[in-house]
């Protein structure tokens, strides 16, 4: 079992589930709503996990045709990724889990949008 949420604590989730993709994200779009060069994100099955905070649901913003980021609506973390339709994995902000020890990005997505004077991890998607 896993836990995490935002900074105040209003947004709070669980998931049961095996985490899969530690990543990087170049976008815009993660550039944009961290004011960061990137965002670390891990993935977890949507089967398993739930919002458990007092705050419910992060408030979603459509950042894509098909995808939503989530923060607090409270403090304004950054805390999750969803895509629309019955998409089988939410995404959360690697450093909104409760423990992410151990936790190394495998990957880095948008390279070609990466600033030049941090170093690229793994492979690009």
């Amino acid at each position: 079992m896993r836990s995490g949420g935002c900074l105040c604590g209003n947004i709070r989730y669980q998931a049961s589930g095996n985490l899969s993709f530690p990543h990087l994200c170049s976008c815009t779009h993660c550039q944009k709503l961290s004011g960061a060069p990137v965002m670390s994100w891990v993935d977890f099955p949507r089967e398993g996990f739930e919002w458990t905070g007092p705050g419910g649901e992060p408030v979603w913003y459509n950042t894509f045709p098909d995808s939503q980021r989530g923060f607090c609506g409270v403090c304004g973390s950054s805390v999750g990724a969803q895509d629309d339709g019955d998409a089988k994995l939410v995404g959360v902000t690697m450093m909104s889990l409760d423990d992410h020890t151990g936790l190394v990005p495998e990957r880095q997505s948008f390279r070609p949008n990466a600033v030049p004077w941090l170093p690229i991890v793994g492979a690009q998607d």
